[in-house]
C-alpha cells in the first residue's frame, strides 16, 4: 500500500514506523529537513521536504499512486487543505487529518467533511483522545493503564505487581486453577524495562508491570485478585484549563455520580472560558505550583489530581507537589517519553502519553478491513488489535492450541455472539467471533497475515 504521512513529528515518526514495518510503502513530508532526515535515516520509508498542502510537494511525494494520505502535521489548517488537494487534484481514496481546534470538531459542523465540501474521511483529535485516557485512569486509579474493548464489555488494566500483591511467584497456569470462574487473563508483563507475553508457567515478581484483560463485569474482583483497591474519586483537582482539562471538566459535570472537581489554570483568557463553559466546577486563575493555590484547592483532602498542561515538566511539579501536599492520586501528561522512567521515582501514580493514544487511534483507522480496534501499548512496543473473524481467515474453525501464533502472541478475549469469554488452549475461534489479540510489535504483520486483514477503501 502507498502512504504519505504529513508531519514528521512524534505522531507522524511513530505511523511511518509502524506501517514501515509491515512492507508498505511509505512517503513522510515535513518543512522542517532535520525530521526528514530523521525519519528517512532510522526508518525504511523515503521523505520529501516542503510543504505538505502544496500540490507540487505531494506529487514529488507520489500523490499519483498513494491510496491513503494521513495529515499529522501541527497545523490543523495545513491538514484540512492537505486533504483537499488530495482529494480534488490527485483522488486519494482516503484522508486522514488530525485536528486540535474544538470549533472544528463541534458536531453541529460535521456536514464540513462531505466529499463535496471538505472531504477528509477520518478527523482524528488528540486533545479528546487525551481526555478520554485521562478520564479512564480516574475512573480505576489502582491501573497505571486502561483501555476498553467489544464494545466496552472487555477491559485491558495495567497493574504495578508490589510487594503486596498476594499472588507473586505464582505460576500463571495456578491462577486458572485458583480463579476458575474469572474471566481474566494476563497477556504481557514489563520487566527490567523488556515486554514479553508469558506462557503458563512464567511467575510475576515485585517491580514486574503486567498487562491483563478482563471481562468488565470482573474488573474489580481482578483488582481485589492482585491487591489493589479501587477507592471512588469523590474530589478531583485538574490542574491546566486548555482543550484537555477543560473535557474532562465538563465531562465529570455531567457524570450522575457526584463528583467535585476544580480546576487551576494560569492563563486568565483559558480560566475565564473555562468558567464561562463550567456550570458547576469551581475554576481558580492562578499557578498549579502555588502552594498557597493548592491549599486553597483544599489539595490535602482531594482523591486526585489530573496534571494536563501543554509543559511536560510542570506537569510532573505539578504532580509531585500535590502528592507532597496531601494528596491521594496524580496523574500527569506526559509528551517526553525519557521522562517517564523518572515517575515511579518521584510517586506519580500514572501517566497519559497524548502520542501513543493518538497513534492508537490513527492505527485503528489505517487497519480498517476486519479490524474494529488498535491500542498501542508503550515506546508502540506491542498492540493489542480487535477484530472480527472470516470465513476466510486461517484461524477461523480452529482451536486456539491449533492456531501457529508466534510467541509474542496471546488471545486476551473472545467474544461468540452475546458473551465474552476468557480464551483457553481448547477454545475453538468460529466465523464471526470476536477476538482480541496482544501482539509483540514484531508479530503484528504475523497477526494481520492470519486475520486476512486488508484495507477497505469506500
Amino acid at each position: 500500500m502507498k502512504v504519505i504521512i504529513c508531519g514528521a513529528g512524534q505522531v507522524g515518526w511513530q505511523i511511518a514506523r509502524h506501517l514501515a514495518n509491515e512492507m508498505n510503502d511509505v512517503t513522510v513530508v515535513d518543512n522542517n529537513p532535520a525530521l526528514v532526515t530523521r525519519a528517512t535515516d532510522t526508518l525504511d520509508v523515503q521523505g520529501i521536504s516542503g510543504f505538505a498542502s502544496y500540490p507540487d510537494i505531494l506529487k514529488r511525494a507520489g500523490a499519483d499512486e498513494a491510496e491513503m494520505i494521513i495529515a499529522a502535521t501541527h497545523s490543523d489548517e495545513v491538514n484540512m487543505v492537505t486533504c483537499q488537494v488530495a482529494h480534488s487534484i490527485f483522488g486519494i481514496p482516503r484522508k486522514i487529518a488530525r485536528l486540535r481546534s474544538q470549533s472544528y470538531l463541534d458536531a453541529i459542523y460535521a456536514d464540513l467533511y462531505r466529499r463535496d465540501h471538505l472531504p477528509i474521511d477520518v478527523v482524528i483529535s488528540p486533545e479528546k483522545e487525551v481526555a478520554e485516557a485521562a478520564l479512564r485512569r480516574l475512573q480505576m486509579p489502582a491501573a497505571f493503564e486502561t483501555a476498553f474493548f467489544l464494545n466496552d464489555t472487555a477491559q485491558l488494566i495495567g497493574l504495578l505487581i508490589d510487594e503486596t500483591c498476594p499472588i507473586i511467584q505464582t505460576p500463571l497456569r495456578q491462577l486458572t486453577e485458583l480463579f476458575s470462574t474469572l474471566r481474566a487473563i494476563v497477556v504481557g508483563i514489563r520487566r527490567d524495562g523488556a515486554l514479553f507475553a508469558p506462557e503458563a508457567g512464567d511467575q510475576l515478581f515485585p517491580g514486574d508491570s503486567c498487562y491483563v484483560f478482563a471481562h468488565r463485569e470482573d474488573a474489580n474482583r481482578v483488582l481485589e485478585v492482585f491487591g489493589k483497591s479501587r477507592e471512588k474519586q469523590d474530589r478531583v483537582l485538574v490542574i491546566g484549563g486548555g482543550n484537555v482539562g477543560l473535557s474532562v471538566a465538563q465531562t465529570l459535570e455531567k457524570r450522575t455520580d457526584r463528583i467535585r472537581t476544580k480546576v487551576i489554570e494560569r492563563n486568565r483568557a483559558c480560566a475565564e472560558r473555562a468558567a464561562e463553559a463550567l456550570e458547576k466546577t469551581i475554576v481558580l486563575y492562578g499557578d498549579g505550583l502555588d502552594v498557597g493555590l493548592l491549599e486553597e484547592a483544599q489539595i490535602g483532602r482531594t482523591d486526585a489530581v489530573l496534571c494536563v498542561t501543554d509543559d511536560d515538566k510542570t506537569n510532573v511539579l505539578a504532580a509531585v507537589r500535590a502528592k507532597s501536599n496531601g494528596c491521594k492520586m496524580a496523574i500527569c501528561l506526559i509528551n517526553d517519553p525519557t521522562l517517564v522512567p523518572l515517575l515511579d521515582e518521584l510517586n506519580i501514580d500514572a501517566h497519559i502519553n497524548p502520542r501513543s493514544t493518538t497513534v492508537s487511534s490513527i492505527l485503528r483507522h489505517i487497519r480498517h478491513g476486519r479490524v474494529q480496534g488498535v491500542y498501542s501499548i508503550g515506546d508502540a512496543e506491542a498492540e493489542i488489535i480487535e477484530a472480527k473473524v472470516l470465513s476466510t481467515s486461517p484461524i477461523a474453525g480452529k482451536a486456539i492450541k491449533d492456531i501457529d501464533f508466534p510467541e509474542g502472541v496471546l488471545v486476551g478475549a473472545l467474544k461468540k455472539g452475546n458473551s465474552v469469554i476468557r480464551p483457553t488452549g481448547s477454545t475453538r475461534i468460529e466465523e464471526g467471533n470476536d477476538v482480541v489479540i496482544f501482539a509483540l510489535s514484531k508479530d503484528v504483520e504475523q497477526v494481520e497475515a492470519l486475520l486476512q486483514v486488508s484495507v477497505d477503501f469506500f
